[in-house]
């Protein structure tokens, strides 16, 4: 399975935000601690907003935080609301798609079942499982053990 990197971003940052609950973020200084682009990031908090992840303030003092409890978060929720829009094969699309193998096909159930154990996992983790503390963020972006320059 392969999640789209604004999925990613999205996980990130609602797993940075479960690690300081009580404080609010703003999409400048998570972008520069996650490293990735602002820009990007400002559509992804907006999306999550939309799906009720997040809850957004404006203006000065603003910025996002958990708009309920990271433990009432799954993994499965979140992925599900961002990957609509990106079936997995083509045929699992809202249309049908224009698979020329469809009426033979065998491997169309044995994805949707990898699918939905993939899915049943994220389903049973929490943005709270995955929060990510401040103390284990090093000075030049993310988890001092997952940095790729190591």
């Amino acid at each position: 399975m392969r999640l789209t990197q604004f999925t990613d971003f999205a996980l990130r940052a609602l797993m940075r935000a479960a690690g300081e609950p009580d404080r609010l973020f703003t999409t400048d200084e998570l972008a520069r601690e996650l490293r990735i682009s602002r820009h990007h990031l400002v559509k992804v908090i907006r999306d999550l907003g939309a799906h009720g992840f997040v809850a957004t303030r404006r203006g000065a003092g603003g910025g996002f935080a958990l708009a309920r409890a990271a433990d009432a978060i799954t993994l499965g929720e979140v992925v599900r609301a961002l990957e609509r829009r990106h079936p997995l094969v083509e045929c699992f699309r809202s249309d049908g798609g224009g698979c020329t193998l469809t009426a033979h096909c065998r491997l169309a159930g044995r994805l949707a079942r990898a699918q939905e154990a993939f899915m049943a996992e994220l389903d049973r983790t929490t943005v709270a499982d995955c929060a990510v503390p401040p103390a284990s963020i090093d000075d030049r972006g993310g988890p001092p053990a997952l940095r790729r320059d190591q």
